[in-house]
């Protein structure tokens, strides 16, 4: 199966489908149905502070981004979905190219969600951020080495970088932003040349790249900050000591900026209760909902004035590149073409 085929098959079983209960139908209409790819305890305790703020119930159904995908194809009109959440706008194109989602504007919406940060046409809104970033090991890298994503391109870095699978939707994405931006050139040079200095194939998910980087396994590795921010805050004293030896570059502040996506949502094409759902999104976006998430959460609040959980406040202000967020899904299969001409799997 090629890259291509591998990124946009959907791939989850129809045992796994089945596995996930879909939400309890009720006569009430206090109630709405929300298919979510996150999992996030901070989401559960948003959910919590929606319910005790209007008196509409929360029901999620979670699963993984591609399996909601197809079980939202299989139910079609008959499907429970109120909201669709996911994480990185590249997911919630899909839905969108799907036809599962439907326009949703709204005074609320569009003054709380800065332009960038969602749907021209209103199919999703995003309702907090995440920027990719270089980690590098602090005894083996200087800062200055790791100032740009080309930098992992660079022959100073042969056989000491590793990465994830080209196929996750964070590399996609990441790659979508650079032909935005640069172009498809610039993005072929530059996933050959990252590929180039891989220290492995690509394997495990972006916490495994962390642990090996620490390990020695390779010196950089490309996160979504999060990850390192988990392990930072962790209980595990460990886990604490793995992410001692790592550091965090936001790259290209010289330049265009950090690569930034979302988390957010849109109306299922079919929604129900489409008014709950809506009113849910507004909540997410409203300056409550998003100081009730920002503290819990480790991911950075969608308007700069809602005050960032401390350990994200500790790492400072970056500056964030500028691209629209919906070109993430318009060179989605683009990206995935230029990987596999790459080798970079």
């Amino acid at each position: 199966m090629t890259l291509n085929r591998r990124t946009f098959a959907l791939g989850a079983s129809a045992a796994a489908i089945a596995a996930c209960t879909p939400p309890a139908s009720e006569p009430s209409a206090d109630y709405v149905n929300v298919y979510s790819a996150r999992h996030y305890d901070s989401d559960r305790q948003i959910y919590a502070a929606f319910e005790q703020a209007t008196g509409v119930r929360v029901q999620v159904l979670p699963a993984p981004g591609e399996q909601l995908l197809e079980r939202l194809r299989a139910e079609g009109d008959a499907t429970e979905a109120d909201l669709i959440v996911a994480a990185d706008a590249g997911n919630l194109w899909r839905v969108q190219d799907a036809g599962l989602l439907q326009p949703v504007v709204t005074e609320a919406l569009s003054n709380n969600v800065p332009a960038r940060l969602h749907d021209s046409d209103g199919n999703w809104w995003g309702f907090s951020k995440r920027a990719r970033i270089i980690v590098y090991r602090k005894d083996a890298v200087a800062p200055e080495e790791v100032a740009s994503m080309d930098d992992l391109a660079s022959p100073r870095f042969r056989g000491q970088v590793i990465a994830r699978s080209s196929t996750a939707v964070y590399n996609l994405s990441l790659l979508s932003s650079r032909i935005e931006r640069l172009g498809a050139e610039n993005a072929r040079a530059w996933a050959a040349g990252v590929k180039a200095n891989f220290a492995r194939d690509p394997q495990g998910a972006d916490t495994d790249q962390l642990r090996a980087v620490a390990a020695g396994e390779a010196q950089v590795t490309i996160s979504n900050h999060y990850y390192l921010l988990r392990m930072i805050t962790s209980e595990d004293p460990e886990v604490r000591a793995i992410a001692d030896k790592l550091a965090i570059s936001f790259p290209d502040q010289a330049g265009a900026g950090a690569h930034v996506n979302i988390s957010g949502g849109g109306v299922s094409a079919h929604a129900k209760r489409k008014d709950r759902a809506i009113q849910l999104l507004e909540y997410l976006v409203s300056d409550s909902g998003q100081n009730t998430l920002a503290p819990l959460n480790i991911e950075y609040p969608i308007r700069p004035q809602i005050a960032a959980a401390p350990a994200l406040a500790a790492l400072g202000t970056f500056k964030e590149e500028e691209v629209p967020l919906s070109a993430l899904g318009r060179h989605q299969a683009e990206a995935a073409a230029i990987y596999e001409a790459a080798g970079w799997r």
